[in-house]
């Protein structure tokens, strides 16, 4: 490969990863939560797609305070997902079909059901004092630190049981585990080899910019807001986090072959960079925030938005680095919604946009599940109907500032968590075949319509054009490797884009709107095949093509 092709090839950037939220996918045991033996018998089914990886979201023992993101044992299986021989059976069955298998890493906090934490709350002495953040009461009320969910938005919890207050950067059942200790460094390293010897090939890593704090928590410099901080400058990218990076690499990463992500990637790109650089031997790649925190609003975001931020990720990892593409995951409602349209008319059409633009854009692909299919937002309209802690901890907030809270509860019908947790649709059966009994988030009502097994045989569906997506993708390594080049930036309604790698082009045409639109290109005549297109023609006129609205084609030139 030309110096196009940037950098040396691997495994993990050649990748296409699809995420699982296991209390989603298929219920097996008949309690309305999703489980292991779910997935193992949807295997076939993640295979047919073409994925080569499946990121888990966390199935460790938990009391689900955070739907597993607060965790009690490490090395143990949440009941409700099944048990250790389920796991093995799971990585054994992917493995058997070349699927990789990346794991949640949780450990900026645990539950404070942890044994660790049950220890060291018990008295101010107790050897496991130190694995948490403390600060004793009689030095005052400690300053100021951010909590995503705790109702307001407070990190310190008093604990009267040694009189104290502990930190929490989430909910308040689940303390901050204190990396300044090098014996939680290594329990953190030692669960990671536990892992890494069953067989698991990759770790994504959970809130891990935050780790590293100034443990004396001076107060904030003068301007910040304790109402909307700048959450990550002030709270992440902490002073010894590329320490603790370097010491994780050398201990485990180096170890084995494995690659490791983390979520989020500080506030500049030269964080980014000195994350995940190769000759920095910390992470492998990087997981940025930046795309999907410009959709907080109703007013959702602009196109031209959209595309300067995936242009200057580009540019800026083109010779180093390696970055993740995605559009959706467990913290995001669905995809559709955010950046395409789910009117009946536009929505498959948007669905297959989106997903031609995740999968040929340089960097690893990341599909959450249901995607593939274009699920999209449930539309719950009363507070009661959420279980996510961000949304209900968040609307107690509202309330409290005084906040308007039909709007704030607009604002939750199109972003919150939830709508990307609904169980996956695989049939038009009452539960959408996820379980035979009443599952733990509703399901969506156009599962009759949006469902694997009516998209399965369909040339035509949002389903079978990502499975020729991933196709295209695996047999290119233009796709991969390939020079990134914006086209005609300033398009208003179509993102438009070249692939180039030594001698092969393929030219990217995304319609983002629910207009036809027009863009004129000079060498139309050059075009070699149309290798992708979401709809039955496509409109050519001399020098100008014509989209049709959300029209996504990919043209080999």
């Amino acid at each position: 490969m030309t110096k196009n092709s940037q950098q040396e090839r691997n495994w993990w950037k050649e990748g296409v990863i699809y995420q699982i939220y296991p209390r989603s996918f298929k219920d097996t045991s008949g309690n309305g939560v999703g489980d292991l033996q779910g997935i193992i018998q949807k295997l076939d089914y993640i295979e047919s797609l073409g994925v080569t990886m499946v990121w888990l979201n966390p199935i460790y023992e938990s009391p689900n305070d955070d739907n597993g993101y607060d965790i009690s044992d490490y090395r143990a299986i949440m009941k409700e997902f099944g048990t250790m021989a389920d796991f093995d059976e799971l990585l054994q069955g992917l493995h058997k079909r070349n699927i990789k298998l990346v794991m949640d890493v949780v450990v900026n906090h645990s539950s404070d059901e942890h044994q660790w934490f049950q220890q060291s709350r018990s008295s101010r002495d107790n050897p496991y004092r130190d694995y948490y953040h403390w600060w004793p009461a009689e030095k005052g009320k400690p300053n100021h630190r951010w909590s995503f969910f705790d109702e307001n938005s407070d990190a310190w919890k008093y604990d009267k049981q040694t009189d104290a207050y502990y930190l929490h950067y989430f909910s308040q059942k689940q303390p901050d585990l204190n990396w300044e200790n090098s014996k939680v460094r290594q329990e953190v390293y030692d669960i990671m080899k536990f892992w890494a010897d069953k067989g698991v090939d990759g770790f994504r890593l959970d809130a891990f910019q935050y780790v590293s704090k100034d443990i004396t928590f001076p107060p904030f410099p003068e301007g910040y807001d304790i109402n909307i901080p700048n959450v990550i400058k002030y709270h992440g990218m902490g002073p010894h986090i590329h320490t603790y990076l370097k010491e994780m690499y050398e201990q485990v990463l180096s170890k084995y072959d494995v690659f490791a992500v983390s979520e989020g990637v500080g506030s500049t790109l030269e964080d980014a960079h000195n994350l995940v650089d190769e000759d920095r031997k910390e992470l492998q790649m990087a997981y940025h925030f930046e795309a999907t925190d410009m959709v907080t609003t109703l007013e959702k975001c602009t196109l031209a938005q959209f595309k300067e931020s995936f242009t200057k990720w580009d540019r800026s990892f083109a010779e180093k680095g390696w970055i993740s593409i995605y559009l959706s995951n467990h913290d995001q409602s669905r995809f559709v919604n955010r950046y395409g349209s789910d009117k009946p008319a536009f929505k498959d059409y948007s669905a297959k946009m989106l997903n031609t633009f995740i999968l040929s854009m340089r960097g690893t692909p990341y599909t959450y599940y249901g995607d593939e299919l274009g699920m999209t937002n449930i539309g719950f309209t009363k507070i009661e109907q959420y279980k996510d802690i961000a949304a209900i901890n968040g609307y107690k907030k509202a309330a409290t500032d005084g906040e308007d809270l039909d709007l704030h509860l607009k604002n939750l019908n199109l972003l919150s968590r939830d709508n990307g947790r609904t169980p996956m649709q695989w049939d038009d059966t009452n539960n959408a075949g996820f379980s035979s009994e009443t599952p733990w988030l509703p399901v969506h009502e156009n599962h009759t319509t949006v469902n694997v097994a009516n998209q399965q045989n369909d040339h035509n569906s949002v389903l079978n054009h990502f499975r020729k997506m991933v196709a295209l993708r695996k047999d290119n390594l233009l796709l991969v490797y390939g020079e990134y080049e914006i086209i005609q930036e300033e398009h208003p309604t179509i993102y438009a884009y070249s692939r180039t790698l030594d001698d092969e082009q393929m030219k990217i045409l995304l319609n983002f709107s629910e207009l036809t639109s027009k863009i004129n290109l000079s060498n139309l005549v050059q075009i070699k095949e149309v290798l992708i297109n979401n709809y039955n023609e496509l409109l050519i006129d001399k020098n100008t093509i014509t989209l049709q609205p959300y029209q996504a084609v990919v043209l080999k030139f």
